[in-house]
């Protein structure tokens, strides 16, 4: 026996704003970006604290926490969900009280496809001015200048206040500098106007050299288009398609760090980028609000102490797909270069940044004992989920113990046979 699920995203309206309670439910099909378009159409006094690509669908970004540039104000996507629609493995649609506090708990922050269909979020919106700053700033230079903002930077910004956010990547490729070479490319956001902007970072990151002329006054949503990548000429109701054009191959990893990277580990980065054009890293500061939420107020761990998360990115396009198994193994070394820099006990990841690399669970039947599978999973679990873990297994086996909804890093039942774990 098997069952068909109807599950039609409506493009007419993805999102349903209820301005008078400040929230709205949000399709599990709907974009980031359809979603803020919603939510800016209404309001322009509201917004949402979720990520800046705007093609990504909500149900399973939400589903692993959701970092953005309104994080460290307002806290996680996850964060500021306060009910559900989630279709089980039997096929009932359940409610916050429907599905339990458990089930609640965990699809917030405990990774998307494993314990349901998310039909619909009900979100809070969050206040945000009329009148927001943003900026990007490119610092071409050379290494040992590179090296030193990145140090500065790793040191200011976990500690600006809540309303601002500077993030900061570094590459020898990046699409903000004008040529092939070590560079740092800042992106800035703050809530407010632009003086307020440039008289913080002059005050504590006056190296970075933000003047008022590099900074925007725009409207929130206009942020939103501001960061998305869409390009020159994109329009905010371009925040609406729901298809990138420019399409690529990438590889992704991902650390969290609780302690500034020694110099001597920014330098190694980046005599490891220099020699890779196509590779750079994307570091988001964490501090503001993300320290006062504990561990486990959702399933999404990584809260007080963290002072930022690094992405490790390689991308290419696909006339080069038969160089992808060297991309591939390029960033693997450079993760693995970097692993004396960054924070264990265990090495942390981020579960929307998905790492096959930690080990999968092959989905074939096999004798191994359910409690077994438990144990396997935990190699990988505990790097997304710190000691969320075994709860996370809990509330598995309260919603789905026949393992319905699998994937290959998966939480696993504790009541499931016939998975497999392979770890490298």
């Amino acid at each position: 026996w098997g069952s068909i699920c109807d599950y039609r995203h409506d493009e007419s309206k993805p999102c349903s704003v209820d301005l008078g309670n400040e929230t709205a439910w949000v399709e599990g099909g709907a974009t980031l970006g359809e979603t803020y378009h919603a939510i800016a159409d209404s309001s322009g006094i509201h917004g949402f604290s979720a990520g800046s690509c705007p093609t990504v669908g909500t149900g399973g970004h939400i589903g692993g926490g959701s970092f953005g540039f309104l994080s460290r104000k307002y806290g996680l996507a996850a964060d500021n969900v306060i009910d559900a629609l989630l279709l089980n493995a039997k096929g009932e649609l359940l409610d916050r009280q429907a599905m339990g506090e458990d089930v609640f708990w965990a699809i917030r922050g405990g990774g998307g496809g494993i314990w349901g269909i998310v039909y619909a979020w009900k979100i809070k919106l969050l206040k945000v001015p009329k009148t927001v700053t943003s900026f990007i700033v490119s610092r071409p230079s050379t290494k040992a200048h590179v090296a030193n903002l990145v140090n500065k930077w790793q040191h200011v910004a976990p500690n600006l206040e809540g309303d601002m956010y500077l993030s900061c990547a570094v590459g020898a490729g990046l699409p903000q500098a004008k040529s092939i070479g070590i560079s740092a490319t800042f992106n800035g956001f703050f809530l407010g106007r632009k003086r307020g902007a440039v008289l913080i970072l002059g005050r504590v990151f006056a190296e970075l050299g933000v003047a008022e002329e590099a900074c925007k006054e725009m409207s929130w949503i206009e942020s939103v288009l501001f960061f998305s990548g869409l390009g020159d000429g994109a329009i905010v109701s371009d925040l609406k398609n729901r298809y990138l054009h420019d399409k690529h191959y990438f590889k992704a990893k991902s650390d969290y760090l609780r302690n500034p990277i020694s110099l001597t580990g920014i330098r190694t980065a980046i005599d490891i980028l220099e020699k890779q054009p196509k590779g750079y890293i994307i570091m988001d500061p964490y501090g503001g609000i993300m320290n006062n939420i504990s561990n486990d107020s959702i399933a999404f761990p990584h809260r007080y102490g963290n002072l930022y998360t690094i992405q490790h990115l390689v991308e290419w396009h696909q006339e080069e797909k038969n160089r992808s198994n060297e991309y591939r193994e390029w960033i693997r070394d450079f993760y693995d270069a970097m692993a004396s820099h960054v924070s264990w006990g265990p090495r942390a990841a981020y579960v929307n940044y998905m790492d096959f690399d930690l080990g999968v669970m092959e989905l074939i039947n096999t004798s191994v004992l359910s409690e077994d599978t438990v144990e396997m999973a935990r190699v990988w679990g505990e790097k997304y989920f710190l000691n969320n873990y075994d709860r996370l297994v809990k509330a598995k086996t309260l919603i789905d113990p026949n393992n319905v909804f699998k994937n290959q890093q998966g939480i696993p039942p504790s009541t499931t046979t016939g998975l497999k774990a392979r770890t490298f």
